[in-house]
């Protein structure tokens, strides 16, 4: 596909503050034809640096949360400030996704780009400790690094060449993550589906002079992309 809004953002900031696979890019490809209204509430679950965050307010005009565990609050802010962001547009919040102190129903919709399939396996995460949260009726949608298909009772040689089993445990493929959503008591499944998005945004990824970004170029490079995928999770909350 033709990454039109990610082709608005310098290239050298993206690769700054990427902690993954050319986020933007999925982000872009994640929410084409969403029906989350300019405006909303949403919650950037995951947000690492913030640069998908930035992307969410002014893209596509939502009021953002950029909520995550791992990143300075106080640089996030620093950041959104210098991409002319304001408060009422952004606001960097520090937390655990599986200890969320929002107010209940407070959100319009979550957003979460290459991080939920580090809190969201266990299948009770998503009623009990992110749904509360989402207003009736309100969207969720994810995308995590996938598998073609999951071959963790033997895995290919290309992907131990970056990863351990350990770390591969984190992704998985898209029937996986069909059963997981469809434990959800309180959610409805719009759309689970490979993405287009792949071998792209990996090789976005692997360009940068990041240390991780450096040990995962000997996977990449031996062809391990073709085992893998990105995938898309649409959902809403029951009304």
């Amino acid at each position: 596909m033709k990454y039109i809004k990610t082709a608005k953002y310098n290239i050298d900031l993206v690769n700054e503050k990427i902690m993954g696979p050319n986020p933007l890019k999925l982000e872009e490809e994640l929410m084409l034809g969403n029906k989350i209204p300019k405006g909303s509430i949403v919650m950037d679950l995951g947000s690492g640096q913030g640069i998908t965050s930035v992307f969410l307010a002014k893209e596509y005009g939502f009021k953002v949360y950029a909520t995550d565990l791992w990143s300075d609050a106080g640089e996030n802010k620093k950041f959104f400030e210098k991409m002319g962001l304001t408060d009422e547009q952004i606001i960097p919040v520090k937390a655990d996704a599986t200890d969320l102190k929002y107010e209940k129903e407070f959100f319009d919709a979550v957003v979460s780009t290459d991080s939920y399939n580090y809190f969201g396996r266990d299948d009770r995460y998503l009623d009990e400790k992110l749904l509360p949260y989402v207003k009736k009726g309100g969207y969720i949608h994810i995308v995590v690094p996938g598998m073609k298909k999951d071959c963790h009772d033997n895995i290919h040689k290309e992907l131990l060449l970056s990863w351990t089993p350990e770390q591969l445990d984190y992704i998985h493929d898209v029937e996986y993550w069909e059963n997981i959503m469809t434990k959800a008591k309180g959610a409805d499944i719009i759309s689970i589906h490979e993405m287009e998005s792949n071998e792209e945004c990996w090789n976005d990824w692997i360009m940068c002079n990041n240390e991780y970004a450096i040990n995962d170029r000997k996977a990449i490079e031996a062809g391990a992309s073709k085992y893998l995928n990105f995938i898309a999770i649409v959902l809403r909350k029951k009304m």
